[in-house]
């Protein structure tokens, strides 16, 4: 553990995101997110509901979601799943997720779902793995976005540059990796 050792404490809930990118036979990505939570202690939600009581150790929610991608991040297909929820209702919200269809991922992309889907019809724990399935998704789709932008006749700048410490274009790895990109002072070619 790289953390610093705790205080003496008991743990209460674990909650676990598991996110795999995959390269479709048909040239489409498929993004899957899987998550659950898990309590350490007895609790009730919903009385008519999984005999009105999640056992310690039972997961409170146990959920997926699969998005369809292309290389310009528009989504083709969207699917999830609530195997296991609080509340008898929760899974119903599944199926709001059909509706992302068309949208494509980006700058602005949330608000377009939260107009589509709406937390009225929506789920909390579906909506937070949207941005664990985006973040999954530019690091599955990286590879190929590069070697696409490499085959043009003239190169803008790549969208993850600028976006944390070790891709500033200021900075050793973009001088090195991006020099058309890099920002920094000027080195002695020499020195390289």
């Amino acid at each position: 553990m790289s953390l610093p050792n705790a205080a003496q404490r008991e743990k209460k809930q674990h909650r676990k995101i598991d996110c795999i990118g995959y390269l479709r036979d048909d040239e489409l990505w498929d993004i899957e997110a899987h998550l659950t939570d898990v309590r350490s202690y007895d609790c009730c939600y919903d009385s008519s509901h999984r005999s009105g009581l999640i056992k310690a150790g039972e997961a409170v929610h146990d959920m997926w979601l699969r998005l369809t991608i292309d290389l310009d991040f528009v989504i083709h297909d969207a699917c999830a799943s609530s195997e296991l929820t609080p509340f008898a209702i929760c899974p119903q919200a599944a199926r709001e997720m059909r509706s992302l269809v068309g949208i494509q991922m980006g700058a602005g992309w949330m608000k377009r779902v939260r107009e589509r889907i709406g937390s009225r019809h929506g789920c909390t724990h579906l909506m937070d793995l949207l941005g664990q399935v985006s973040a999954t998704a530019y690091q599955t789709l990286h590879t190929a976005l590069e070697e696409r932008e490499a085959q043009q006749p003239s190169r803008d700048k790549p969208p993850i540059l600028d976006t944390c410490i070790a891709l500033s274009t200021d900075g050793e790895v973009v001088r090195k990796r991006w020099p058309e990109f890099y920002t920094g002072p000027s080195t002695n070619k020499a020195e390289e």
